[in-house]
C-alpha cells in the first residue's frame, strides 16, 4: 500500500454501540467494518476511548497506521450545532454544551472532524450507496422514534442554521384517536407524526386495540409486557394476522400523509424509507400503504409531471444501507471535505 494513501473514517455513535468504517480516496470501503460499545452514558471522555479503539482496529485491519486517517466524520444521537451538543437525549450530562467535535480533533493531534446528527448521517449514507443518483434525497426512518434527513444535490446534508433542521417526526398531522384526542408525543407536544409512526406509537396502539372486547382472545393478550407485545407485532404481521396488519396499515398511511407535506416543502424527487421495516417480509405491502397516504395528501404535480404524465416526480425506495448507512455517510462526507 502506498505510503501516502489517504483514508477517511466514519464513526456512528449510538446509544449502545459505535459502528465504524474506513473509506479510501476513491470512496471504496477499506477493510472490515468495526463495532464497539459506545459508553455514551459514562461521558464523552469514555466514549472517546472507544472511538480511538475502533480507529486502531480499522487501520490495523488494513495494515496502516492511524496517521493515514486524514479526516473523520462523526455522528451523534442528539441535536448539535457546529460541534456542540445541544440536547442530552440518551447521553450523559457532560455532553451537553460541549464541543465534542473540536475536543476529539485535538485528542487526535488535529485530524479534522466533521460532525452531524444521526438522522443526517443516515441520509448521507443512503445517498452515498446510490452512486448513480445525483439529485436530492429525503430519508424518513421509523424506529423507536421517527428520524430523517435531507441531502441536497451534490451530497451535502441540509442541517439548517443551527443544525436542527429535518425533525421530520415532529410535523403535525390531523389524525386523532377514537376518543377525538390528539396522541402525546415524546417531544412534549401532541399530534406529531412520530406519535403515530414509531415503536412508541406501536406500544400505544397495541394497548388500545388489545383492550377492545373483540380482541380479548388475540394471542398477544397473553399477559406479557406491552413493550414485548409491540416488538412481536411485526412477526404477527408477517404471518398475516389481521390485527397486526390493521395497525401497520394505519401507520403506513399516516406516514405517507405526513411525507406529502415534507415533499411539498422540499420536492426532493426521491424519498427513502428506512428503519427496521425495510427488512420485513411485508415491506412491499407497507410501502403501498405509505403510497396510499401520500396520494391522499399530495398535489398531483408531486405524483407525476404535468408535461410528461409518465414521469413520476416523487419516487419512493426502501433504504439500502443496512445497519451501516450513518457510518458510511459521515465517512463519505469526511472524504469530500478533507481529501487533498
Amino acid at each position: 500500500m502506498a505510503d501516502n494513501a489517504q483514508f477517511f473514517a466514519g464513526l456512528d455513535i449510538g446509544g449502545t454501540t459505535v459502528k465504524t468504517v474506513l473509506v479510501d480516496e476513491m470512496g471504496e470501503v477499506a477493510g472490515e467494518m468495526v463495532e464497539v460499545r459506545s459508553h455514551v452514558k459514562e461521558g464523552y471522555e469514555s466514549t472517546f476511548c472507544q472511538l480511538e479503539k475502533a480507529l486502531d482496529q480499522l487501520t490495523g485491519n488494513i495494515g496502516v497506521g492511524r496517521k493515514s486517517v486524514k479526516g473523520i466524520g462523526m455522528d451523534v444521537p442528539a441535536p448539535s450545532c457546529d460541534g456542540v451538543i445541544w440536547g442530552q437525549a440518551n447521553l450523559a450530562g457532560d455532553w451537553v454544551g460541549t464541543n465534542v467535535r473540536d475536543l476529539f480533533s485535538e485528542r487526535l493531534g488535529g485530524v479534522p472532524v466533521y460532525m452531524t446528527n444521526d438522522g443526517n448521517a443516515a441520509a448521507l449514507g443512503e445517498y452515498a450507496v446510490r452512486k448513480k443518483h445525483h439529485g436530492a434525497l429525503l430519508l424518513v426512518a421509523p424506529g423507536t422514534g421517527l428520524g430523517g434527513g435531507l441531502v441536497l444535490p451534490g451530497g451535502r446534508a441540509y442541517e439548517g442554521a443551527s443544525g436542527l433542521a429535518l425533525e421530520v417526526g415532529h410535523i403535525s398531522v390531523p389524525h386523532r384517536e377514537e376518543n377525538d384526542e390528539l396522541p402525546d408525543c415524546s417531544c412534549g407536544l401532541k399530534g406529531c407524526l412520530e406519535a403515530w409512526v414509531s415503536l412508541v406509537a406501536l406500544r400505544r396502539r397495541v394497548g388500545i386495540e388489545l383492550s377492545k372486547p373483540e380482541n380479548a382472545s388475540h394471542p398477544l393478550n397473553d399477559g406479557s409486557p406491552l413493550d414485548e407485545k409491540a416488538f412481536r407485532l411485526r412477526d404477527f404481521a408477517q404471518e398475516g394476522d389481521a390485527l397486526a396488519i390493521s395497525i401497520f396499515r394505519q401507520q403506513g398511511q399516516i406516514l405517507g400523509y405526513g411525507i406529502a407535506d415534507l415533499v411539498r416543502v422540499f420536492d426532493p424527487g426521491l424519498v427513502v424509507i428506512g428503519g427496521g421495516l425495510a427488512e420485513t417480509d411485508f415491506r412491499d405491502q407497507y410501502m403501498e400503504w405509505v403510497l396510499e397516504g401520500f396520494r391522499e395528501r399530495a398535489w398531483p404535480m408531486y405524483l407525476s409531471s404535468p408535461v410528461d404524465p409518465e414521469h413520476s416526480t416523487t419516487r419512493f425506495e426502501w433504504a439500502r444501507g443496512g445497519d451501516w448507512p450513518a457510518a458510511l455517510g459521515v465517512a463519505y462526507s469526511a472524504r469530500e471535505m478533507f481529501r487533498h
